[in-house]
């Protein structure tokens, strides 16, 4: 990691030096703010395309909301974990194919619960009895069934209403799809894991806009040995500066200087803005001059929800075989859900992982407390459980360098927000799952927005060099190979 701390003295005149010397005479450059999947994405690209490129990033590491942890002895990841969509529509596919990534397959295509099958699980009321695998089955049908009725509200009402609103409408007009007992927590359970997808309440997610994104085929894989690795390789060879958070970014029609938090500046021919949308919210970094309204509107009206991970790992396995435990409650937020990674990767590890309020109530605690009340609902339903030897515990809504987990659409405002976002403004271009119109919240949609952030750029500068060259795009044609995805299902 070091010598990715330590500047190339070329690039740095280059950048830092820039109206100093003819167009001519240098390369073209370019600041890339944030060293998330996104930032690195567009700075793989422009590197690649000869541009002379600086990647800024303010944390202490790379990946941003990936976060790959190896303090127990074995790779888990404390942010993002999974490919969603593992075929050769994912443009992150051929890479993780090339590094021969195994992925644990945990969903075919169109499961009720997003990214798991029920195929293997195991669900428990809160005094630790089984619920038979029928009466799950029946209330997931079910639960498509009351989903597919919204529909009918949503084409009904002009204006936009939460998911919540519309459920109780369904169940106002159709009495007969109201559930009763433990079959009612059933249901709250499948909207938990709902929730855990949106990462946001179900009283917040927008009816119209729900289910706008696009699901690539192939169902969704587990990267078993974690995405640090795929962060790493394209991140190999660039100039990164670790530690350097950005306060201030002011552009110019023939450049952009760039100031961190220490005082230090850095100038290009153009910047890549690749910071979480939660940080973009919070006004973290200024821009000189103001963003324009319609762009600040995109960052205030999309909604940016907080998922959580416990990571628990124990001395020996003594749950069931399966891929996901769950505790059904009355309430969506007081159903609980722990992944399996044994079953996954063979490691004697549970993942606790609350979203919404209760991914919020949750950071209020110290990581102690955390790991004791996720260990509490463990114990609900397995009473003989051990205590845990080891645990790690994720804080993505109050981490200063994140401020929320991915993005979602909430109440009242249109899905296009996400393409509003992406767009850039004179010499300054978005990327982020928070600007990809058909894959927020992914890691796909960041690195595919990297892309385009990174191709948006090459032409606009190229375009003031007189140096256009429409036949040599920034992705290259390597990015077309296709190689096979190691997959598993235990």
């Amino acid at each position: 990691m070091e010598s990715r701390r330590k500047s190339n003295p070329q690039l740095r005149r280059g950048l830092c030096y820039a109206n100093n010397s003819k167009q001519q005479d240098r390369s073209p450059s370019v600041i890339v703010i944030g060293g998330g999947m996104a930032g690195i994405a567009a700075a793989r690209a422009l590197h690649d395309a000869s541009f002379q490129v600086v990647l800024l990033e303010s944390r202490e590491r790379l990946g941003g909301r990936i976060h790959t942890d190896y303090s127990f002895g074995f790779p888990v990841d404390l942010g993002a974990s999974w490919l969603h969509g593992v075929g050769k529509e994912n443009p992150l596919a051929p890479l993780i194919g090339r590094l021969g990534l195994p992925l644990y397959r945990t969903s075919g295509d169109n499961s009720v619960l997003y990214d798991h099958d029920l195929e293997s699980y195991a669900l428990f009321d809160t005094v630790g009895n089984q619920v038979p695998q029928e009466l799950v089955t029946k209330v997931g049908e079910a639960f498509e069934f009351i989903l597919k009725e919204t529909d009918k509200v949503r084409q009904e009402f002009s204006e936009d209403m939460s998911i919540f609103r519309a459920l109780s409408i369904v169940f106002e007009r159709r009495p007969d799809l109201r559930l009763e007992g433990l079959a009612h927590k059933v249901l709250q359970w499948y909207l938990c894991r709902m929730e855990g997808w949106f990462a946001a309440d179900a009283d917040t997610i927008s009816l119209k806009c729900w289910d706008q994104e696009e699901l690539l085929p192939g169902g969704h894989g587990l990267m078993v040995r974690g995405y640090l690795p795929v962060i790493n390789t394209l991140a190999k060879g660039l100039d990164i500066r670790l530690g350097q958070r950005v306060t201030k970014v002011v552009r110019r029609y023939n450049g952009v200087k760039v100031t961190v938090e220490n005082g230090r500046t850095f100038v290009a021919d153009a910047a890549v803005i690749a910071v979480p949308l939660g940080v973009l919210k919070a006004n973290s970094i200024k821009f000189e001059p103001k963003l324009p309204d319609w762009k600040e509107e995109a960052i205030a009206d999309l909604g940016v929800g907080i998922e959580n991970k416990i990571i628990l790992h124990f001395e020996n396995v003594f749950w069931p075989n399966v891929e996901f435990l769950g505790v059904v409650a009355e309430t969506s937020y007081g159903c609980s859900y722990f992944l399996n990674l044994h079953k996954a990767a063979g490691r004697p590890v549970l993942v606790y992982m609350p979203a919404g309020q209760l991914a919020k109530d949750i950071e209020k605690m110290s990581d102690e407390a955390a790991a004791n009340f996720a260990f509490t609902q463990l114990k609900r339903i397995l009473p003989d459980a051990t205590s845990p030897i080891q645990y790690l515990v994720s804080r993505w809504g109050s981490d200063i360098n994140s401020l929320g987990s991915y993005s979602y659409d909430v109440v009242g405002k249109p899905h296009y927000l996400y393409e509003r976002l992406r767009i850039p403004v004179d010499n300054l271009f978005f990327a982020g799952e928070a600007t990809s119109m058909s894959y927020p919240g992914s890691v796909h949609g960041a690195f595919s927005t990297g892309m385009m952030a990174a191709e948006d750029c090459r032409m606009r500068v190229l375009e003031r060099y007189g140096e256009i060259d429409l036949f040599q795009p920034v992705m290259g044609e390597e990015a077309s190979v296709s190689v096979p995805l190691l997959i598993s299902r235990l």
